[in-house]
């Protein structure tokens, strides 16, 4: 058996298959991360490679980066070229390269999600955990309809009532995820301007910061606030946002949201980076027990 055929055996590819299926994103990015491990494996430079399947070295990267969706036939020869012959894995890389390529169900909202947006539901769908830090807006995953659609109107004051709703319905179905059974674990840290910027009015603020509380009480979820008065919970005064997934092969991803685009950030020093940024706030920021009194009070 070739040295890089034994790098990938059936129950690793069967485990990423059941564990990603639901995400194409997700399955995308494992089928990248496995090309690449089999071609290191064979001792394959991206530039022979690429002459193989018609292309370039940069696109082999893009495909190993999971920038671009793989064609059946490409990844057919780069197994080949790699010495992958037993047929249980060639079905299997074949299922992972069919389910990368289709739609997830957020595409049906194109018309009103840019594709960096899009990355995002798709990464959050195969995450096991989920931390982020909102310095103006409660987290798009624990927002009220109410709530939601009083951002809309303000990011996009010339909407029609139409897209208003279809946005609305975006998030909504985005939030079923905390609802599964197999639900990621999210730890959110929510600046105290959150909290006293009274987005859609009064009895909008006062259904969303109950809403918190509800949602904070799941065992899944931890709610924490970062208070004014305490210098440790300054980060820049921006959102950041963290994603861990159980499969090893999917690395940790940073997601930065500015006004009209994103970045994503995959490599270890600068996940690592963000991943302790991070813990600084949740070890300056109230605790939840705190956070949950601080939302009591604040309703009051």
């Amino acid at each position: 058996m070739p040295a890089s055929t034994r790098l990938v055996d059936a129950p690793t590819l069967e485990y990423y298959l059941a564990v990603s299926a639901r995400s194409p994103v997700a399955v995308r990015l494992v089928l990248g991360h496995l090309l690449r491990t089999l071609r290191k494996g064979a001792g394959i430079d991206a530039e022979t490679a690429g002459r193989v399947i018609r292309g370039s070295e940069a696109k082999i990267s893009r495909m190993e980066r999971a920038l671009v969706t793989c064609k059946p036939d490409d990844v057919r020869d780069l197994l080949t070229l790699y010495g992958v012959t037993d047929s249980q894995l060639l079905l299997s890389f074949e299922e992972m390269v069919r389910i990368s390529r289709q739609p997830g169900w957020w595409h049906r909202f194109d018309g009103v999600l840019p594709d960096w947006a899009g990355k995002l539901i798709g990464l959050q769908e195969a995450a096991s955990a989920i931390r982020t830090y909102e310095v103006q807006l409660v987290p798009g995953l624990l927002q009220t309809p109410a709530y939601t659609e009083a951002v809309i109107r303000q990011a996009y004051p010339d909407a029609s009532q139409n897209e208003v709703d279809t946005r609305v319905e975006l998030r909504r179905i985005r939030q079923h995820l905390l609802g599964r059974e197999d639900a990621p674990l999210l730890w959110a840290i929510l600046d105290e301007a959150v909290l006293r910027r009274p987005m859609g009015g009064e009895q909008v603020m006062h259904e969303q910061l109950r809403h918190l509380m509800a949602m904070a009480q799941l065992e899944h979820i931890t709610l924490q606030v970062a208070p004014f008065n305490r210098p440790g919970c300054i980060a820049g005064g921006f959102p950041v946002t963290h994603l861990r997934f159980e499969l090893p092969a999917l690395p940790d991803i940073v997601y930065l949201e500015q006004l009209r685009d994103a970045e994503y950030l995959g490599k270890p020093d600068e996940t690592d980076h963000y991943r302790c940024v991070l813990d600084g706030l949740a070890q300056a920021a109230l605790s939840p027990q705190e956070s949950l009194e601080l939302l009591e009070y604040t309703l009051s």
